[in-house]
């Protein structure tokens, strides 16, 4: 057992206790988002939101959704602040476990949001979720977890719980979820179950510490806390903490054929706006860029034919990176991102993307953005 610093979300707990206001957040993939469930009032993520307003009817709450289909912790790092932080969260819950690959490379990423939400101003209470699919069993929570234990960040396993509970013959895979991923009704509501159990222990836990001293005092140790702002060092080479990507409002590339997208973006959601478009072979975009990681984000469409196109790095056209718009899956357009430097040098890189013959008349390429870390 390792030792969970739960000084935060207490402090959560006693405020709300008190009548104050505050931010209930959520990062994280489509289960987060909400995908299969009905309607958005029975996402996990809304029932425990719900659970923070029933169980505090002084406080006031505010209820943050920064769900995207499709997308791992290495592209919820880059966009955290824009699609949560900003907002100033008390509470947080990342989920993406069922996103990230279970490997070094994501447990760095991961590393890099639950850092980057820590050292946030609002200094949020953070609750990591550790989602399953239910035919296999398969996530990467033993990665993420280590981080959580290293930082002391409580968890919620739905693979130990809820999971465990179908193997047993307790649930059936039908009950759950429709296609062995996404939770249904009833798959959401045991999520939000198993989450809000754990609040629950730790609502009591704070019950009876303010019972001794007989009020309501937030800790002190918090406090200190929350003016040093200090994390333990990192257990990877945590090159993404500070990741930043860059659309067409951070940068401004070589533009040879493509042409910046002038619709505006309608929120997080709308991912498909502020990128570039190149519609012919030949169409070609240069960035320079200062980083020692650096990914390319575009479109994968099922609107097939799609087109191509080929990235070169600094030149090097020996091993160059075929960008393919079309998109194997059946579920959507898919907002793909593809590292194609990883810990490499630190200095001024040239991207050049230019789109290869073939697929003409078919689905323009949508270059949505790069992302870069160092």
């Amino acid at each position: 057992m390792y030792s969970m610093d739960l000084s935060r979300l207490k402090n959560c707990m006693r405020r709300a206790v008190c009548g104050g206001e505050l931010t209930i957040g959520f990062l994280g993939g489509s289960i987060t988002q909400g995908s299969l469930a009905s309607e958005h009032t029975k996402t996990y993520a809304y029932r425990v939101y719900t659970w923070w307003k029933e169980t505090f009817p002084k406080a006031k709450f505010n209820y943050v959704n920064g769900g995207i289909g499709g997308t791992t912790s290495h592209y919820g790092v880059a966009r955290a602040e824009a699609d949560l932080l900003m907002y100033q969260p008390d509470f947080v819950v990342v989920d993406f476990s069922v996103n990230d690959d279970a490997d070094v490379f994501f447990q760095e990423t991961y590393e890099g949001v639950i850092r980057k939400i820590l050292a946030w101003d609002s200094m949020p209470a953070v609750l990591l979720l550790n989602n399953v699919f239910y035919d296999t069993g398969e996530n990467a929570q033993e990665y993420h977890n280590a981080v959580g234990k290293w930082y002391g960040v409580p968890f919620v396993s739905v693979r130990d719980t809820v999971y465990r509970r179908m193997k047993e013959g307790e649930l059936t895979r039908e009950e759950l979820t429709e296609d062995c991923l996404h939770p249904n009704d009833k798959g959401h509501r045991l999520v939000a179950e198993e989450i809000i159990r754990f609040l629950e222990g730790i609502k009591a836990e704070t019950e009876k510490e303010n019972g001794k001293t007989q009020g309501v005092v937030l800790d002190s140790a918090w406090e200190g806390e929350k003016q040093a702002k200090v994390l333990p060092s990192p257990i990877t080479d945590n090159a993404y903490e500070h990741a930043r990507r860059l659309t067409i409002r951070e940068v401004s590339p070589e533009l040879f054929g493509f042409r910046a997208d002038a619709e505006e973006k309608m929120g997080h959601l709308d991912g498909f706006k502020n990128g570039w478009i190149g519609k012919k072979a030949g169409d070609k975009i240069v960035f320079r860029v200062e980083a020692s990681c650096i990914a390319v984000q575009y479109r994968k469409t099922v609107q097939k034919p799609a087109l191509r196109a080929r990235l070169i790095l600094d030149g090097d056209r020996e091993h160059g990176v075929v960008l393919d718009g079309n998109f194997d899956e059946d579920w959507g357009d898919c907002q793909y991102l593809q590292p194609i430097l990883h810990h490499g040098e630190k200095k001024e890189h040239r991207v050049e993307i230019k789109i290869l013959q073939g697929g003409e008349g078919g689905t323009w390429f949508y270059l949505m953005a790069l992302i870069i870390a160092w």
